[in-house]
């Protein structure tokens, strides 16, 4: 119960603070934030059945449309980054992408790149899109209204068809890391590691919802991003000793385990090599630990992605095991699970040390107070979440 309270007064101390709760002053949207922060007041309204919860959940997602998917402030352009009209423009509001939120506007065409200026300029990134429709299918799932995912799906395919190229000298297609706000031009050429899994199983994720909607229109069908991504992560080597980058691994192996479990789909053995990338990723961290630094040099919401997705290890493990027909080679991913699983101490580790107020005063948790804040309260309460 108490860290329902605690999951309780975070958010709502979120919504006052970024204008949610408030629209007299101008809201402060960033994507990556808001969607986990939509999962949590999602959760609440699940844990406590509270119309509050929910009624803050529709406004964000309005409020996100309304300010990330529209050109930023110091844009010479205006209105919504799809160009329609309004009233179009409301029913397909991720059609052309969401901004990221950064405070400065993107770099043009003609500016020199800048490696420090790039992180606090404007564009759009393929994990914060991920992240977003991740977000919006969880709405539909608790609402049971398909126009949630519908909007994730139109999201889905804009944002594959925007990032993803075949290089001039050939080979098999990649991805951008960075995109410009409109979508027309590469803002940074390098591909993240996990962007081709993270876009597969969310793709794959919307496509399950989208079968418990007979409504959803075909056009919004994913066969060929589910394809092109399946082949971009042929052979793919997932190990990381990032801490956030971990987190995202186990977050997108307890999707896997539930779209299995639901759906058969026949991914057993991905899973069985993400896993084991998995091991190796943690495995890395703890021998290079820098949990025993002074909080002044320590990143929160990194850590913290990384106890979003340790919780995933104990729901993984109960999930195969109240469906053990819907997994080939049982034993295997039982025994990787079971090495996963002395990880746990971490996930303690961090959370009481973000917990204890003296350290959420210093200089590197206030310059990321809303994000670091938000992923502290899905740690504490992290099923809306995964």
């Amino acid at each position: 119960m108490q860290q329902t309270v605690t999951t309780r007064s975070i958010m709502l101390d979120f919504a006052d603070a970024t204008g949610l709760a408030d629209t007299s002053d101008e809201p402060r949207r960033y994507l990556w934030t808001d969607a986990f922060a939509l999962c949590n007041y999602l959760q609440l309204y699940r844990q406590t059945s509270e119309k509050q919860y929910l009624q803050l959940a529709l406004k964000l997602v309005d409020q996100v449309h309304l300010t990330l998917g529209k050109h930023h402030s110091d844009s010479e352009h205006r209105g919504w980054l799809s160009g329609l009209d309004e009233e179009q423009a409301r029913l397909h509001p991720t059609i052309a992408g969401l901004r990221i939120g950064k405070r400065l506007n993107e770099r043009q065409a003609d500016e020199a790149y800048d490696d420090h200026l790039e992180w606090d300029r404007d564009g759009q990134y393929f994990h914060y899109l991920t992240k977003w429709m991740h977000a919006l299918n969880r709405v539909s799932q608790v609402t049971g209204k398909s126009i949630y995912n519908q909007w994730a799906l139109e999201l889905a395919k804009v944002a594959h068809a925007a990032f993803c190229y075949t290089p001039t000298w050939g080979g098999g297609k990649r991805m951008y890391w960075k995109m410009s706000i409109d979508l027309s031009r590469p803002q940074v050429d390098s591909m993240g590691q996990h962007d081709p899994l993270d876009g597969l199983i969310t793709c794959l994720q919307l496509a399950a919802t989208a079968k418990g909607f007979p409504e959803t229109p075909a056009e919004l069908n994913l066969d060929t991003e589910i394809e092109d991504l399946t082949a971009m992560c042929a052979g793919g080597n997932w190990a990381t000793e990032d801490s956030l980058g971990i987190g995202g691994l186990l977050t997108d192996a307890y999707t896997l385990v539930q779209l299995i479990a639901a759906n058969h789909l026949h991914e057993t053995t991905r899973l069985e090599s993400l896993l084991d990338d998995i091991e190796r990723s943690l495995q890395a961290f703890v021998t290079n630990n820098q949990l025993q630094q002074p909080a002044k040099y320590r990143l929160a919401f990194r850590e913290l992605g990384l106890t979003i997705g340790l919780h995933a290890i104990d729901r993984m493990q109960k999930t195969i095991e109240q469906h053990p027909e819907k997994f080939t080679n049982l034993h295997q991913l039982s025994s990787t699970l079971n090495n996963l699983s002395r990880f746990h101490h971490i996930n303690e580790f961090i959370e009481n040390f973000w917990l204890q107020p003296e350290h959420r005063t210093v200089d590197s948790w206030l310059e990321h107070d809303d994000i670091n804040n938000v992923m502290l309260a899905t740690s504490l309460s992290p099923d809306g979440y995964l």
